[in-house]
């Protein structure tokens, strides 16, 4: 059932998995609190609401650009060394 699967091959899956799986773990925290943040600073603040929202926008935009780095590292891991 194993038979064509060498350490090597093995080391890259785990890598790949590594790299996306804690790559992704920092983005989707960060972009969880900022939304948090948001949503109280619009509640305390209604009047607000465009500019919290454009910047929280923005910020998770951001953060959002480290899981796709993430991404990136593990499919070179996986395809390419």
């Amino acid at each position: 059932m194993l038979d064509g699967i060498t350490d090597v091959a093995a080391a890259k899956a785990i890598g790949a998995a590594i790299a996306i799986g804690l790559g992704a773990l920092g983005p989707g925290i960060g972009i969880g609190m900022a939304v948090r943040g948001a949503m109280d600073a619009i509640g305390r603040n209604p009047e607000a609401a465009g500019d919290v929202r454009t910047t929280m926008i923005i910020g998770a935009a951001l953060a959002e650009a480290v899981a796709i780095y993430a991404f990136v590292i593990a499919i070179i891991i996986a395809f390419v060394v």
